[in-house]
């Protein structure tokens, strides 16, 4: 079969994925879990919010690394490897310099205001003192990471890695899932989550080298394209259980060993719940968007073209609209659900402007 090419309901994904990525983001400054700019809830003190961010936090950047291999074939092959980088340094590696060197200094100085400094001084003086950071924009620094790997594997690899022609079975998903759980509760022996080496979560990448390889592998035989319902089926359950199950560990912990790593029972069920959840929800949504959401409309189109701008912008826009909501008495779910609700909005609306910059759309 070709290599796959853009497909509507996986570019219909990748706008819902996106959406999830900006809501994520509002949740933690409203109870939920992670690291964030700016706060008006503690950490981790929203029940919801803590399984909405741990339920995403499961797929959906795991999904973009599945995507991003997905498609990494057929660009090499048409571009030839030269091409394909400098394609691959532009696309990703300017965004990336934009927000560090930009976009980062500007969302701290939004969310960290100094009492008779405008905020274009403190902007300025952000950067003067070198207040620099890849941000969200790390997923650009890992697939640079992953894309000069690829090359160098076509290059000096034993030969070309065997294309999948058909989805692996029940049980070698199952010892995929189990084999990058395991591999993530090894690493956060050394980087616990939450601790980053140069920008790196890499607690979280045993599952996302592990899904672009096998977007890789996927491509030529378009097996994305060729979820059935039998095929995420047993999935979905597993999903369904392993929910279940960490609302059971939330509510009594086994011990006081913590989620984020080490020898202990917690740490060992979160790595393994990820990529069981995870699988889960992938096939799920693979299956759903192929079968009810395959069609193609004006609106859906525009949305997917801004899709990656409105990811690049969204942190100031957060936390310009958190900062703008700040005095509103409201509980914080609701907060997180108007708040979030129109930064998804704005950053999209955001990326439709910086795509009539001159030069922008060769880039985003």
């Amino acid at each position: 079969m070709p290599a796959p090419a853009r497909n509507a309901f996986i570019d219909h994904l990748r706008v819902l994925t996106t959406g999830l990525v900006i809501l994520h983001h509002t949740a933690i400054a409203y109870g939920g879990s992670g690291g964030w700019y700016w706060r008006e809830q503690p950490n981790a003190s929203s029940h919801l919010l803590l399984l909405f961010n741990a339920t995403n936090q499961s797929w959906f950047m795991g999904f973009f690394f599945l995507l991003a291999g997905y498609y990494t074939p057929r660009s090499f092959d048409r571009k030839g490897p030269r091409a394909y980088l400098g394609d691959r340094f532009i696309r990703l590696g300017l965004p990336l310099a934009a927000y560090y060197f930009v976009l980062h200094p500007l969302t701290v100085a939004l969310a960290y205001p100094i009492a008779g400094q405008s905020f274009g001084l403190r902007w300025w003086n952000l950067t003067k003192e070198h207040e620099f950071g890849p941000g969200p924009l790390w997923f650009a620094e890992a697939l640079l990471i992953f894309a000069l790997a690829y090359a160098a594997w076509r290059r000096w690899g034993p030969g070309p890695a065997r294309d999948l022609a058909e989805w692996p079975s029940h049980r070698a998903l199952l010892l995929g899932a189990l084999g990058a759980g395991l591999a993530s509760f090894l690493v956060r022996f050394a980087v616990p989550v939450g601790h980053n080496v140069f920008s790196l979560q890499l607690g979280y990448f045993p599952p996302y080298i592990l899904l672009f390889a096998f977007g890789c592998l996927a491509a030529r035989s378009a097996l994305l394209e060729r979820v059935s319902y039998p095929l995420a089926r047993p999935w979905l359950m597993t999903s369904i259980f392993s929910f279940v199950g960490l609302l059971v560990m939330a509510a009594k912990p086994a011990g006081q060993g913590s989620f984020d790593g080490g020898w202990n029972l917690n740490a060992a069920f979160y790595a393994l719940w990820d990529p069981l959840i995870g699988w889960g929800i992938t096939l799920g949504l693979l299956w759903f968007f192929r079968t009810r959401l395959a069609g193609t409309n004006p609106f859906a189109d525009a949305l997917a073209r801004r899709a990656f701008g409105a990811y690049i912008v969204h942190p100031p826009v957060v936390v310009a609209l958190c900062l703008l909501a700040r005095g509103w008495t409201a509980a914080p779910l609701l907060k997180f659900t108007v708040v979030g609700a129109l930064a998804c909005a704005a950053s999209f609306a955001v990326a439709s402007v910086l795509l009539l910059v001159p030069g922008v759309k060769k880039v985003i």
